[in-house]
């Protein structure tokens, strides 16, 4: 894995990773990071994808923009990498199985059902705590991964669902939901 420096991606200039970081050490600092957990799913033409991501991040609010992380080997990538609008549907507790679903590698991920399509045909997540609608805005070559940046075009949100959440290894659950 190639090392990223922010300050090369914004200005071009290149900057030396610093020595000593292997990457299962780094691994292991973030499984003890709790993320809460979503599906991103975009439809180009009559191709649906979908994956499950721990990486999704608020950028700014004005605009709205969001990013998300998926690796470049990642079976979704291909399409992704071709669609200019995709759903992120943030999973409610609960919903284990459909991350599990959308994390696992070589089946069809949308067979089971539990979705629907947004009126623009992008997928989300029945039951989810929350979803987005979102054109994308760019893609970011991030060492082993791509970070897309999307800007949202439309949402919704039902604040009495508690939110799936991963954690070192495993689902948790948020102490006062």
């Amino acid at each position: 894995m190639t090392a990223v420096d922010v300050r090369e991606v914004l200005v071009g200039v290149p900057v030396p990773a610093p020595a000593g970081v292997a990457p299962d050490r780094f691994r292991d600092v973030f499984r003890g990071h709790p993320a809460g957990v979503a599906v991103v799913t975009t439809r180009v033409g009559g191709q649906v994808a979908g994956f499950t991501a721990t990486s999704v991040i608020s950028v700014s609010a004005e605009p709205p923009l969001v990013a998300f992380s998926l690796a470049r080997g990642s079976s979704s990538w291909p399409l992704v990498a071709r669609a200019s609008t995709v759903a992120i549907s943030l999973l409610a507790e609960g919903q284990e199985e459909i991350s599990t679903r959308f994390a696992t590698s070589g089946i069809d991920r949308f067979a089971a059902g539990g979705w629907r399509p947004l009126a623009s045909g992008e997928p989300v997540i029945d039951g989810a705590a929350a979803w987005l609608h979102a054109d994308v805005v760019d893609r970011v070559a991030a060492g082993s991964s791509r970070l897309v940046v999307v800007r949202v075009v439309g949402c919704e949100s039902w604040p009495g669902r508690a939110p799936l959440v991963f954690h070192d290894r495993g689902y948790r659950r948020l102490a006062g939901f």
